[in-house]
């Protein structure tokens, strides 16, 4: 297969799937791992796709533009892992807590393995799975129900209906993108107004987002960015972020070394 056909191959299953990792990419087009990350090489520098870690994603930009889970899964990967590791620290044996869907809020859940007790409240499926895979006895998960998006989220009135009548001690909340003016927003409007349920069921929120989503607007508004009790990030948030959030919203930055600073 010449390079054009190979990489016309790649960019198809982008643009099908939202993502394509590179070792799936040898085995379908049976060429080594250089010659893969050679043609990733060539439609990012076209702007056809984001080269990540392990593999690449559609190009976003609109926003509309609502990548799927398996696209957002494979960027900013050890961000993530550092994010959720700080997160799960804040967590309290014997609480009630919330968490919106997204794959960084899916890498927490990961990290709540050895909380005890807890009260998990969820519109994700992702994260409801992760929640109940060990069937531990002292753990309680409540999936909202509702409509699902390509985010893997339950929403609209069935999902917000369930929260409406919640009281939790922290909601965790994944978000696409933020910014000084817009907040903190998504791509979706029907999860924005279930995300919103999620913020007003919250004794206190905590936004885990890596530095990446720093400049992007969603088309709908989730929250303010004062309405954030904590903001859990990485150290590639810009000074000009830190600065934003203001004396009333506490920085928690993560390093993807293992140590974290506040």
């Amino acid at each position: 297969m010449l390079a054009r056909q190979r990489q016309a191959v790649i960019l198809d299953e982008v643009r099908r799937a939202g993502a394509v990792r590179v070792g799936d990419l040898v085995v379908r087009l049976g060429v080594s791992d250089m010659t893969v990350r050679r043609d990733l090489d060539v439609l990012a520098a076209r702007g056809l796709v984001e080269k990540v870690y392990g593999g690449a994603t559609s190009v976003a930009g609109r926003s509309t533009d609502e990548p799927g889970f398996e696209a957002k899964s494979v960027r900013q990967l050890p961000e993530k892992e550092a994010i959720a590791a700080r997160a799960a620290a804040l967590v309290r044996p014997g609480t009630a807590i919330g968490l919106s869907a997204g794959t960084t809020t899916w890498t927490l859940a990961r990290h709540l393995a050895d909380v005890p007790d807890l009260t998990a409240v969820t519109n994700s499926i992702r994260v409801a799975d992760v929640l109940q895979r060990n069937g531990r006895t002292d753990r309680t998960v409540v999936l909202t129900g509702g409509v699902r998006t390509p985010s893997d989220a339950l929403v609209g009135p069935v999902a917000v209906q369930a929260l409406r009548s919640l009281h939790l001690d922290v909601v965790f909340l994944g978000v696409h993108g933020m910014a000084e003016r817009s907040g903190f927003t998504t791509p979706n409007l029907s999860e924005s107004e279930t995300n919103r349920a999620l913020v007003d069921a919250a004794g206190r929120v905590v936004v885990v987002a890596d530095h990446t989503k720093w400049g992007t607007v969603g088309i709908s508004t989730i929250a303010a960015l004062h309405e954030a009790h904590v903001v859990v990030s990485d150290e590639g948030l810009p000074e000009q972020a830190r600065a934003a959030f203001g004396e009333h919203v506490e920085v928690v930055l993560a390093s993807v070394r293992g140590e974290g600073s506040a």
